[in-house]
């Protein structure tokens, strides 16, 4: 397999040529499981770690290789373990802020080409985590294709209703409806995937992603388990895989993610509420809030029902802990910053050597 049919485009042509003067090949991360890793260049699949060199000069988990990234890697006992010295530039993204209480960002995916956003017709459907999931996507610069599941689940006149709901927040992505049980929408999913391109499952556990899969790949080899009785979806995935399908296109299957976190994500919040954004740029003030300020063209636009009331109060909400975790990364690097100056000036002070 030419490392073309595995992602490998002319916007890393530059990168790439360059790992040869540093005796290192291109390779593709496959997955990504308690800090270890697969890896994939045009023939095999093989275990990697990461150099020591590599660990030191990160700065965050953000810097270190997730699914989907290109990296440089040495290859050692004949070609089957790899080392992995260097990561390639990322060309689109997905992240979050870390799980907990943590400010930190975490690479999830990269090099996607799009994202089908999955939602359950029946006991999943829920706009506020479809808002959040789209900016993840346009954060990161990915398309995002929304795919509503288990149809067979409703009625057409329902499904018909949930579609209207998702285009009354100002949702523009194609959405494509799919049952795993009928087989019905799964032929389109196929046809919007191409060769050499990347897609990924976003979507909560129980929705039918691992479902979805293997019809796509068509011969049933990933484990799925039945949802609960309550409705909520069981974890059958548990680490993030790139998979080849046989018509050429890649796709990584993830666990679903109960935390979805915003932080740094001001460009993907304004273009996943275009809607919204558009109509700031009306309001009286440039600094408006959109509350109770004079002359306010988004609350205009709701009392004249053209937008709802929870479209706006997602979109403040996303936007003030975004803008939260932003800062809060900031104070919390500029307070590493100046205590690696106090402790460099400590050191000299003391005559002691400096081993930063």
């Amino acid at each position: 397999m030419e490392l073309g049919a595995l992602g490998l485009d002319a916007w890393l042509e530059g990168p790439v040529s360059e790992l040869a003067a540093l005796d290192l090949s291109a390779a593709r991360v496959t997955a990504v499981d308690r800090g270890r890793y697969l890896v994939r260049n045009g023939a095999d699949e093989v275990p990697a770690e990461l150099t020591g060199k590599l660990l030191h000069l990160a700065e965050s988990s953000a810097d270190l290789p997730c699914v989907g990234d290109w990296v440089g890697v040495r290859y050692r006992d004949g070609g089957t373990q790899a080392s992995i010295h260097t990561v390639l530039p990322r060309r689109s993204f997905l992240r979050r802020k870390t799980a907990g209480r943590d400010i930190e960002v975490q690479m999830i995916a990269a090099n996607i080409d799009a994202a089908f956003i999955v939602m359950s017709c029946y006991f999943d459907f829920n706009l506020p985590r479809l808002e959040r999931y789209l900016v993840m996507a346009r954060d990161g610069h990915i398309e995002p294709v929304v795919l509503l599941t288990k149809t067979d689940l409703i009625s057409p006149e329902a499904l018909e209703q949930l579609i209207g709901q998702v285009r009354r927040v100002g949702v523009d992505a194609r959405i494509v409806c799919v049952s795993n049980v009928t087989g019905a929408g799964v032929e389109q999913v196929r046809e919007l995937m191409t060769p050499g391109k990347t897609y990924c499952l976003l979507g909560s556990s129980g929705v039918g992603k691992t479902t979805l899969i293997n019809r796509l790949l068509g011969d049933g080899s990933l484990a799925t388990r039945e949802v609960s009785h309550t409705g909520e979806g069981r974890h059958t995935t548990t680490r993030r895989h790139l998979i080849v399908l046989a018509q050429g296109a890649l796709l990584i299957d993830m666990p679903g993610m109960r935390e979805l976190g915003l932080l740094g994500a001001g460009e993907g919040i304004e273009d996943s509420f275009a809607d919204i954004a558009a109509l700031a740029g009306q309001c009286r003030f440039p600094d408006c809030t959109h509350g109770s300020e004079p002359g306010c063209a988004v609350r205009a636009a709701v009392e004249r029902d053209e937008i709802s009331e929870a479209h706006l109060r997602n979109y403040l909400k996303l936007r003030k802990e975004s803008e939260f975790h932003d800062l809060s990364l900031t104070e919390r690097r500029n307070k590493d910053r100046a205590f690696g100056r106090f402790m460099h000036t400590y050191k000299k002070q003391k005559g002691e050597p400096d081993r930063d």
